[in-house]
């Protein structure tokens, strides 16, 4: 079903029955649930778990540490068919399943550069894709108890007692997370890998902590940075698994991931998931309040160079930069993808038995197209696969938002889903044609990430092009601002008494809607009749509540559009919603 609804195009897809293939990735999370340590197994960890760190220099005294024998030969200043020529030996290293790092006498490392992973991500691609080496089976066997108590040695952090505000611990590998990746400290130009012993960990025994030597590298890192006081280290920003990394802000607490790329997602045939396998993270000078960190992106079908610029406070701040190189083409790309938790909330409690009124790490998602309309979607969680697509071109931003902030409206103690972060992408430059995409897939435990969100360019990537991008990732506690302009505080659905009629009610609040404001509702269901609709002020939230009473006959489906205006201009946020059959 497709519709043009005042610029806006609408692609609609229901699929009712979830593809084995697909649902893979999402099974393993139904096992776990969501409190204080919100264990997310699709994504980075909010736990503690231990490294160590090898691969500083003896002459810093706060990192005594051994160098690795890992060489990289890197020369950037040759022609580019020299310097393919030399990285050539580092695309073999990484795609090989070669043995554990080992330590060993001191090395000077390797040159680094801003062009350094753009020329490997190239130079990779024009190779077959390798799978990058796996931990040892009995690690893949840990239950998560036994991974969890897994506890990183806080003492061995890398700069943990040097000069600079910023900090990294390693996270081990096992469990889920079974792909090695490596990582590499940038200091003075040169690049210096990391790698672990037995000492790195504080593991349950001293078997797992055999294992965990004998793999030598780790599944990720987190990093600290001073943001309650001035004398602390405070985890802001995991990455681990596949492409996922996560971060929150001052006050909030790890919510919803971001990934560096989707590709396939919801296909009948499968989701490819690409993974970060190398790391470089550029030591900040004393004092500095922001850090550099670059990854290799790799899969089968496409290899790909990231440049994160990063920014904690309030909000987390991350400039992207990044290099796509396709070693085939591409229909099916999904650029900033966020992916997040939706289990229940006001607008679908059908069935629900359960003391919270809501619970969930994204409320909805907000967009603003390229015609600076500003919309928002509640998200759901159906009983089929849905998937809404949003025709747009340059698109202005987007992103998966906990707009609530209000305890009351959560009443979980343990998960606080009240400090739970937003995501917001903001496009750097033009990114021409295409539409955001929304998966919501149906689940029945908060463990679950089920919600996907991302930018679907029209063309694609072709083979053998390299496509470039940048964007702007923040984590806030909810879209920007947009003056007067009011937006959507609450939604809530019900049934209309003693009729086949269907009810929503929404809430606007700002300056442009204060109570006494008369708007002219712009309303529409398709397909279905819109029954009536009326507007009340709201002295509660300030603002001004909408009713909408509408039938769908015996549709499966429909699509929901409401914009408050007031002399032809907006007064408020477009607010579009999917409805289905219960």
């Amino acid at each position: 079903m497709t519709m043009n609804v005042d610029g806006i195009f609408v692609v609609v897809v229901s699929m009712s029955l979830l593809l084995p293939e697909y649902w893979t990735p999402f099974r393993t999370m139904a096992q776990h649930g969501r409190r204080e340590n919100d264990f997310r197994p699709a994504g980075p960890l909010e736990f503690d778990m231990p490294a160590r760190q090898i691969g500083m220099s003896p002459a810093a005294p706060w990192l005594p540490f051994r160098r690795s024998n890992r060489i990289i030969v890197i020369e950037k200043d040759f022609l580019a068919e020299r310097r393919d020529l030399l990285l050539w030996p580092l695309a073999a290293a990484l795609l090989s399943a070669a043995a554990p790092l080992r330590a060993a006498e001191p090395v000077e490392g390797t040159p680094f550069s801003r062009r350094t992973v753009p020329d490997l991500a190239r130079t990779l691609a024009a190779r077959a894709f390798r799978p990058p080496a796996a931990v040892p089976d009995e690690l893949k066997k840990l239950t998560r108890e036994q991974y969890r108590s897994i506890q990183y040695r806080k003492d061995l952090a890398v700069w943990g007692r040097a000069p600079t505000r910023f900090s990294i611990e390693m996270l081990a590998p096992g469990f889920l997370y079974r792909d090695l990746v490596e990582v590499d400290v940038v200091e003075n130009g040169r690049a210096r890998p990391l790698s672990g012993d037995q000492s790195s960990f504080k593991a349950p025994s001293e078997a797992i902590a055999k294992l965990l030597a004998q793999a030598g590298r780790f599944a990720g890192f987190r990093l600290n940075y001073p943001l309650k006081r001035k004398d602390t280290a405070d985890e802001f920003l995991t990455f681990q698994g596949a492409s996922y990394f996560r971060g929150h802000s001052r006050g909030q607490r790890y919510g919803l991931s971001a990934r560096g790329l989707a590709v396939d997602v919801a296909e009948p045939g499968g989701e490819e998931k690409p993974l970060f396998r190398h790391f470089w993270i550029e030591r900040p000078p004393a004092g500095a309040d922001n850090i550099v960190v670059h990854a290799l992106l790799d899969s089968r079908r496409v290899a790909g160079a990231f440049r994160f610029g990063i920014y904690p406070g309030k909000p987390l701040t991350m400039d992207v930069e990044t290099e796509l190189y396709p070693r085939t083409a591409l229909r099916h790309v999904g650029l900033a993808p966020l992916t997040s938790m939706f289990l229940f909330g006001p607008m679908d409690r059908d069935g629900i038995q359960d003391y919270r009124p809501a619970v969930h790490n994204s409320h909805g998602l907000a967009m603003i197209n390229g015609q600076g309309e500003r919309i928002w979607r509640p998200v759901s969680n159906p009983t089929t696969l849905q998937i809404s697509q949003f025709m747009d071109k340059s698109p202005k931003g987007f992103g998966l938002v906990q707009r609530d902030r209000n305890f009351s409206r959560y009443q979980d103690l343990e998960a606080r889903f009240d400090r739970r972060p937003s995501a917001w992408i903001e496009p750097r430059g033009d990114w021409g044609p295409g539409h955001i995409q929304l998966v919501e897939i149906p689940s029945r435990s908060q463990g679950n990430d089920n919600i996907v969100a991302y930018w679907r360019p029209r063309d694609g990537l072709k083979t053998g092009q390299p496509f470039t991008y940048a964007y702007r990732l923040t984590w806030p506690d909810d879209a920007p601002a947009a003056g007067p302009l009011a937006r959507v505080v609450y939604s809530a659905y019900s049934r209309a008494a003693e009729t086949e009629n269907r009810r929503v009610v929404i809430d606007y609040a700002g300056d442009a809607m204060r109570p006494g404001t008369k708007p002219e509702i712009e309303a529409s269901v398709s397909p279905g009749q819109l029954v009536r609709k009326t507007v009340r002020d709201n002295p509660q939230t300030g603002g001004v509540r909408i009713f909408i009473t509408f039938n769908t006959g015996d549709a499966k489906s429909a699509e929901l559009r409401v914009q408050p205006k007031m002399n032809g201009e907006a007064l408020g946020e477009t607010w579009l919603y999917r409805w289905t059959a219960e």
